[in-house]
């Protein structure tokens, strides 16, 4: 009886009613409504028109409210720090840590100061979520009972992890918390079977006019992110917007995607551009002081409350935060204390982030990166034109190369300030290279272009933390030498099943079993498996029992590895195949075989069978069931070099493994001089809502690699529209499926 209360309490307190419209608010939003079509093509896919600019950013923002407002309030709620108001103090860590950086009243100067283009169109994306709220009265937001202009300045780059996440929270608790047993970090990283973080990241590639069958620019953009974590739409005014593409859930541009002239397609950089301090901190007269140079500057101290929802109601926890010149303190390390320096740029990054989707040419592209608002993320880059480039991030802080950024630097010394930030000109970035191609999968840009990329020797070392990759492997392998693309090899580039991973592991596995005596009882044990492994392409299929048996042992081995290098990175790899002895490639096999046959009952068991999707509810956190609906999917996870990812593992209760990151968005573009054409997949569908018929509408195409047209011309949705509609007109429910 106590735990039902409970839960009804909970329930009871998730009710938040959204307040009344005042007159005047409901006679501007009906304006801008009327000012909007939004048509559905047969996907369930919304093409958003406007008169103006900020007409199609309230459209769309009210479009993406109908597919997935939960996932919209959800982001607001993490960028804003008030995720512990919905979901209690579990997550009072990320709120303290975001509000060490995102301040309500600071924000509200920062739009109030905004250019007035860009201040329409956060009114106007305010305007559409709160006139969604306003129509659709059944939804019950968690906490943001109205949204206000500012707030889309707090989420305003699109990365899946932005930079205030790389704040470890368990460190942050241990620095600003107490000993009374509160609970810590609310979300851990996705993790594979043997306890290491799935690679996260993506892929770009453009081909050049020459490099094609057409000759024409050809571009990918296939985004590794966690699963429905983005729109997939199309927003049009008359002032010259007309772009498709991937938005994440909340935002008001088109985070990767491509309009009539040109695309962009942003991979998480391995460049540094987040800085941490051993700031050396001494107490004289009650008052702290850290030294800078020869002077001891005052800790500058504040406040910050936290509200939380609790079992009987709201609760709050109140901090005392401390700051240095280089930021705020947010953990302590060897005696000293740890501050953080990054990218604070709200409204030049939501600007940039807009405003290169209206850009026509290379060279407006580059206009809007002199904003210096992108700090983590690579860009891959395509035209009509016939333009292919790769530009580096245009946030890196200029610094003394003398120092190891990666690890604290010595606040106390003024020669670790930064001095500005670099320019494209003197970042790695590559333009129309003479091999006609350009790749980046989050690996570094000294091979973006084959022999054509940036030589590693002439910039700082802080350019790249990463190294090469076996993705990145994978890539110049389907893109170097080849002079016959169209869109249907470019998708079957992307979708290229070699493992490059393996083509190194697997020969270091055949030749510790083939010197191994023959009468060891572990060499007769394995001999079948390692047979197979033998006879292997490396490369994945949903009908492979090798893709099981390697990635069940490369899961066993990279375990056992982690303690001896890096597991995020390549030194991981050379340590499997060439710092592991004979014995512990041999044992970590018949590991892998022993799971197997004790999960599955034979280690003879298709990959298939095993690596699957499923999509049971609109839930952010998945559930999965081994007795539910599922399919299966044949690509890997890209740490083993596959250039389709798939991140899945087990879960309580579960054998097979499903899959909840990786291929998110994939689209595949040729630029014509005066068209373009375009293919993509979104995983699952475009709805959250399990009854909606575009819930899981797209899951077989997605596990099949199997791109679907994309109607970008008004002529194109002619027989493939659904609806057409204005917010808030009353129209027929949408395509329901079947129990």
């Amino acid at each position: 009886m106590h735990a039902l209360l409970l839960l009804l309490s909970a329930a009871t307190l998730a009710q938040v009613p959204a307040p009344r419209a005042h007159a005047g608010d409901l006679a501007r939003w009906k304006r801008e409504a009327r000012a909007v079509t939004i048509t559905r093509d047969d996907w369930g896919i919304a093409h958003v028109r406007g008169r103006t600019d900020a007409d199609a950013v309230f459209g769309m923002i009210y479009a993406q409210a109908e597919d997935d407002f939960n996932r919209i309030e959800t982001n607001y709620l993490l960028s804003t720090g008030r995720l512990a108001e919905a979901e209690g103090e579990r997550a009072i860590w990320q709120d303290l840590r975001m509000k060490l950086f995102i301040d309500p009243d600071s924000m509200r100067a920062k739009y109030a100061a905004s250019p007035t283009w860009l201040k329409r169109l956060m009114d106007a994306w305010a305007d559409g979520l709160n006139y969604y709220l306003l129509t659709h009265p059944k939804v019950q937001p968690r906490v943001i009972t109205r949204f206000e202009p500012w707030m889309a300045l707090t989420f305003s780059e699109g990365s899946i992890g932005g930079d205030i996440e790389s704040i470890e929270l368990g460190q942050l608790e241990a620095f600003y918390g107490d000993s009374t047993g509160r609970p810590g970090p609310a979300v851990a990283p996705s993790t594979t079977g043997d306890g290491a973080k799935e690679p996260s990241g993506s892929n770009g590639f453009a081909i050049a006019p020459a490099n094609t069958v057409n000759g024409r620019a050809l571009f990918l953009i296939n985004p590794h992110t966690s699963f429905f974590f983005r729109a997939e739409l199309q927003m049009t005014s008359d002032e010259g917007l007309n772009a498709y593409g991937a938005a994440t859930w909340g935002q008001f541009f088109l985070y990767q995607g491509f309009n009539d002239r040109l695309g962009w397609m942003h991979t998480s950089t391995g460049a540094d551009a987040i800085d941490e301090y051993a700031e050396t901190v001494v107490r004289r007269g009650g008052r702290l002081f850290y030294q800078y140079g020869r002077e001891e500057r005052p800790v500058v101290t504040g406040r910050i409350t936290v509200p939380y929802r609790g079992a009987s109601g709201m609760a709050r926890r109140t901090f005392t935060i401390y700051r240095t010149l280089h930021g705020p303190v947010v953990r302590a390390a060897d005696g000293k204390w740890i501050s953080v320096r990054l990218m604070e740029k709200p409204v030049e990054a939501l600007s940039q982030s807009f405003l290169r989707t209206k850009a026509r040419t290379l060279a407006d592209y580059r206009k809007v990166m002199e904003l210096h608002a992108n700090s983590s993320n690579n860009t891959v880059y395509a035209d009509a034109d016939g333009h292919i480039a790769y530009f580096h991030p245009q946030f890196v802080p200029r610094r003394d190369d003398r120092f190891d950024w990666t690890r604290p630097v010595d606040g106390s010394d003024p020669a670790t300030d930064w001095h500005g930030v670099h320019g494209v000109e003197d970042s790695p970035h590559v333009i129309d290279p003479p091999g006609g191609w350009i790749q980046n999968t989050n690996d570094w840009p000294y091979s973006a272009a084959g022999a054509d990329s940036p030589n590693r020797k002439d910039f700082p070392s802080y350019m790249d933390a990463v190294g090469e990759s076996p993705r990145g492997l994978h890539a110049i392998r389907v893109l170097e030498g080849r002079k016959d693309f169209t869109l249907d090899r470019l998708r079957d580039a992307a979708f290229d099943s070699y493992l490059t991973a393996f083509a190194q592991l697997v020969p270091a596995l055949l030749a510790a079993y083939d010197s191994t005596a023959n009468g060891d009882s572990l060499k007769a044990t394995l001999a079948e498996p390692v047979a197979a492994l033998r006879a292997w392409d490396y490369r994945w299929a949903a009908s492979s029992v090798p893709t099981s048996l390697a990635v069940y042992w490369g899961d066993a081995l990279m375990a056992l590895a982690r303690g001896h290098a890096s597991a995020d990175g390549p030194a991981v790899y050379n340590y499997m195949a060439t710092g592991t002895t004979s014995a512990q490639r041999l044992a970590t096999l018949a590991t892998a075989v022993g799971r197997l046959e004790r999960d599955f009952g034979t280690w003879r068991t298709p990959w298939g069978e095993i690596n699957r999707f499923q999509r049971l509810t609109g839930d952010i956190e998945q559930p999965f069931s081994d007795t539910g609906p599922s399919i299966p999917v044949p690509f890997t996870s890209a740490r083993w070099g596959s250039l389709a990812s798939f991140g899945a593992r087990t879960y309580p209760g579960t054998k097979r493994m499903y899959g909840t990151s990786g291929n998110s968005f994939v689209a595949i573009v040729e630029f014509g001089k005066d068209s373009v054409r375009a293919r993509a997949v979104t995983a699952g569908g475009e709805s959250g809502d399990p009854g909606s018929k575009h819930f899981g509408d797209q899951a077989e195409r997605y596990a099949a690699g199997d791109l679907r047209d994309v109607y970008f011309y008004p002529g194109q949705l002619e027989g493939h529209t659904e609806r057409v509609y204005s917010p808030g007109a009353r129209q027929p429910s949408p395509p329901r499926s079947s129990p």
